[in-house]
């Protein structure tokens, strides 16, 4: 009997590895095929709501709840990379855009105003929620990027940054939490 409890559980751990809504090294039975980018490329088009061409995940990066992720064209999502979206906070990544290792992007936040209820019960603050990132962004390694926030064109997020605020065209910003440090002088000329 013990031994039958074993099949079964394993059994229902592949079902879930194979269907579930994410992407990382605790789903074993796809993770794997990060290591391989035609492979990958193949998980990711399957569980990303959108990922473009020349895009890549690496192996130990994490994406949860993958049916709310859209990648764009040209992306890499480094090792120890999070991207961390929902149903009603969807991160959307545009064209060229680079993410050092480590970032974290977590597109909602829980309640907590409630004192006499558990945190873990109040749910998720739908008010300030999403992620929005234009094409050609760099951002540093182990930035982090929080809820409602939206990275316009160009723009540089600094290692190690915590951005909780939206970031405008054509500026970096650093800190924690991060602010602008400067300006980057731009004319058509230069975008050609």
């Amino acid at each position: 009997m013990f031994f039958f409890d074993i099949i079964f559980s394993f059994t229902k751990r592949l079902r879930y590895w194979h269907s579930c809504d994410r992407i990382g090294p605790d789903v074993p039975l796809t993770h794997w095929k990060l290591y391989f980018p035609t492979l990958g490329r193949k998980l990711a088009q399957a569980k990303l709501k959108a990922f473009g061409s020349g895009s890549e995940i690496r192996p130990y990066a994490y994406l949860v709840n993958t049916n709310y992720i859209s990648i764009g064209k040209n992306v890499t999502i480094r090792p120890n990379t999070m991207l961390m979206a929902a149903s009603f906070a969807p991160i959307d990544i545009g064209d060229d855009v680079l993410i050092g290792s480590g970032v974290h992007l977590i597109s909602s936040n829980h309640n907590f105003d409630k004192v006499g209820t558990l945190i873990s019960e109040q749910g998720h603050d739908q008010d300030r929620a999403g992620i929005s990132i234009a094409s050609n962004v760099w951002i540093g390694a182990n930035a982090i990027v929080l809820a409602g926030t939206k990275i316009g064109h160009h723009a540089v997020i600094a290692a190690a940054s915590v951005v909780t605020k939206d970031v405008p065209p054509y500026s970096v910003v650093g800190g924690i939490p991060a602010r602008i440090l400067r300006n980057i002088e731009h004319s058509s000329a230069q975008l050609s």
